[in-house]
């Protein structure tokens, strides 16, 4: 055999004979095997879109050899396959002579996995420049198809996971993004003790552990595969895998095969009737966030052939990861808030008191979850005299220290009514103490608790009915007027003087006095009734006017107003306090003038005597005759003139005495061989009450006795 021709030019000088192939043949012979033998799939297709050759890697995927596809088009060679697109592309090549690139994603023929691939179509041009043939190229895109899709699926779940401080919705959105991202069917269970609101137990190592089923989402309608609904209890049994995830905090991804699964399957007849056919790759995730287990969450297939791989397990820790920190907030602010509302609620009446001069309603609404709680308040205060305090009042700011301060000044309203101040001098006292409260406060502990900020600030309206005269005294600090119904139907917001907002100081505040007539309504609210922020303040007082009316049901009165002002639910709270007026009957209420006589105490005593027997109170005149005896005594004796005797009856029986003088008496233990001082020693012990309040003529003292339960 005679030996390849060498080029020798280099070797043997000039002259040398040249290789007769030519360097253009190697060249086309290195560029064909380079073609055969290159990792990605490509063909050569002709002007009539039909197969002229194919490179090694493009017949294994396409299960032929070149001889057998060679003259065929797309359809030909795979009937079964839509190619009426790469058709289409292959024509707009050879018209446009520019290459078009087309992404493709699914299961090519004979293969149950899905897979992602990249063809460029791409013109061949003969030596003239001409497009004379196409030949498409196609790249394997498995693996950044799926993983671009598992960062556009971590980026949906921080977009859609916790929008809300809600815990059941926050579990849903998990649900949801799993569902919409790789998994058929999605359960979030949770700690029972995480569902209901309170801090999580631990989980114990060994033993049952009780779940909540949260949130659950599937690929089908009405999730078909549950064996739960939202809000049953979902057990995990000793020794099963979820038990033992949530007691090693690892997760777990499971085949419908494995044993354990299986019988996970088998221990519940619903779980088996629903999901032991269909389910055949499981990943079991614990949801954990500051170190602490607070659920469970299943993935499950059915639908997708491709079992769970452990990328996928790891995309599912990472949304877990993601969500858990958003449950943990929504559960921590959903205790907060549900502590905050405690305490609010705590601070505030849990019962209204009802008496004779008032018949009262009311409605108390938080404001919405997505705020912390306010600060209103109310307040109906029995005061002596058969009269009774209203009291609705608006601390400003949100939250613990809002709900702290309503509730000192609601304790300081009822202590200083105990006083029996007179409104505009009450309010006057309420607003030295927010100006205290602020001064407490001051720049220092507002820069140790962030949650403190602004100054002390309120609102509040204080009112005074009186039952027997049938008149009321009002005073406020910056609040809403209140609204008056008459009997007739008529609504009228009562043109009170405004006053400062309390924790202004310096400014005087005002009370205005004014009778009703009995069956009038008084209705009293916060701004947060009529005021909101796509609403001005006039339109909701509008509202409100037409929602007022006399009814006999004040519960239900209470109701529509919510319903007719209330459009949607307040980011403030709301406070409605309605108050029908009585007025008592005149038989029922006795006044004397008394000399300044110490002959007259024995006239009084007999007065009472006898209108006590009127009143068919017999059993309480031995200690009438002493209370009337000891207080008319003093009054004549340290008081001064006019001096006035009066008898109250209603639900307790009240004994008064009035003169001009300002002078209080106080209670003291008299020694052995004092002769006075135990006078109001012997009134206190035969009353139920006893007490003095000053007047714009003096001064009254006057005791209460608990009348007897009377005979339906």
């Amino acid at each position: 055999m005679d030996d390849p021709p060498v080029a020798s030019g280099a070797a043997e000088g000039e002259g040398a004979s040249e290789d007769p192939a030519g360097p253009s043949d190697l060249t086309a012979a290195l560029l064909s095997r380079t073609f055969a033998q290159l990792p990605v799939p490509v063909a050569v297709y002709d002007r009539e879109a039909r197969l002229v050759a194919a490179n090694e890697s493009m017949t294994r995927v396409m299960g032929r050899t070149e001889e057998e596809m060679r003259g065929l088009t797309l359809s030909e060679i795979e009937p079964s396959w839509p190619f009426d697109e790469y058709d289409r592309m292959q024509r707009q090549v050879l018209r446009t002579g520019e290459t078009v690139f087309q992404e493709e994603h699914g299961r090519a023929p004979g293969e149950t996995q899905e897979r992602s691939w990249s063809v460029f179509i791409s013109p061949v041009r003969d030596e003239t420049g001409s497009v004379c043939a196409v030949s498409a190229a196609v790249f394997d895109t498995t693996e950044q198809y799926w993983a671009r899709r598992r960062l556009t699926v971590l980026n949906e779940a921080s977009l859609r996971i916790g929008t809300t401080l809600d815990v059941t919705r926050t579990a849903e959105e998990l649900a949801e993004v799993a569902v919409s991202g790789f998994a058929d069917f999605v359960t979030v269970d949770l700690l029972d003790s995480v569902a209901r609101g309170d801090e999580p137990e631990p989980v114990p190592p060994t033993g049952a552990v009780v779940l909540r089923r949260t949130a659950q989402r599937s690929v089908l309608e009405g999730c078909p595969e549950a064996d739960l609904r939202p809000g049953d209890e979902a057990a995990c049994p000793p020794g099963s895998p979820a038990a033992r995830v949530l007691a090693t905090g690892r997760s777990a991804r499971h085949r419908s095969g494995d044993p354990e699964i299986r019988q996970w399957t088998e221990s519940s007849r619903a779980r088996s009737e629903t999901t032991g056919n269909v389910i055949h790759s499981v990943m079991t995730v614990p949801l954990r966030a500051r170190g602490v287990t607070l659920g469970l969450v299943h993935f499950l297939r059915h639908r997708t052939p491709q079992t769970f791989s452990e990328d996928d397990l790891m995309l599912a820790e990472e949304i877990i990861a993601r969500a858990a920190v958003c449950v943990d907030n929504a559960h921590r602010y959903t205790s907060e808030h549900r502590t905050a509302l405690a305490l609010q609620r705590s601070l505030l009446p849990g019962r209204l008191s009802q008496s004779a001069a008032l018949e009262v309603a009311h409605r108390y609404l938080p404001a919405g979850s997505g705020t912390r709680v306010g600060g209103d308040w109310f307040d109906v205060i029995p005061l002596s005299g058969a009269r009774i305090a209203l009291v609705v009042g608006d601390v400003v700011g949100r939250g613990i220290r809002a709900s702290a301060t309503m509730g000192r000044l609601r304790t300081a309203v009822r202590t200083l009514a105990d006083v029996e101040l007179a409104p505009d001098e009450l309010l006057t006292r309420l607003d030295d103490l927010v100006l205290r409260l602020d001064l407490e406060e001051g720049p220092e502990v507002r820069a140790q608790s962030p949650e403190v900020s602004g100054e002390v600030g309120a609102t509040c309206l204080y009112a005074v009915y009186d039952p027997v005269s049938r008149r009321c005294t009002m005073a406020r600090a910056g609040h809403v007027p209140p609204a008056v119904v008459s009997a007739d139907g008529t609504v009228r917001f009562l043109d009170l003087p405004a006053g400062p907002p309390l924790g202004l100081g310096g400014l005087p505040f005002e009370a205005t006095e004014f009778e009703l007539d009995e069956g009038s309504l008084i209705a009293l609210y916060t701004d947060g009734l009529i005021e909101t922020a796509d609403r001005d303040i006039d339109v909701g007082l509008g509202l409100l006017r037409d929602a007022l009316r006399p009814a006999t049901d004040l519960e239900q009165v209470c109701d529509d107003v919510l319903g007719a002002v209330l459009t949607r639910h307040s980011d403030d709270d709301v406070v409605l306090v309605l108050a029908r007026t009585r007025a008592l009957d005149a038989d029922r209420v006795r006044t004397w003038e008394v000399p300044s006589d110490p002959a007259a105490v024995a006239v009084a005593r007999r007065l009472a005597s006898e209108q006590l027997a009127a009143w068919a109170l017999e059993d309480q005149v031995f200690a009438t005759e002493l209370i009337v005896s000891e207080l008319v005594t003093n009054a004549i004796r340290y008081g001064a003139p006019p001096i006035r005797l009066r008898l109250i009856c209603h639900d307790t029986l009240i004994c008064e005495v009035s003169d001009a003088s300002n002078t209080a008496p106080h209670l003291r233990q008299a020694r052995v061989f004092d002769e006075g001082g135990r006078g109001l020693l012997l009134v206190a012990q035969v009353s139920e009450r006893w007490g003095s309040r000053q007047t714009s003529a003096g001064k009254t003292i006057w005791t209460e006795q608990r009348l007897p339960a009377r005979e339906p």
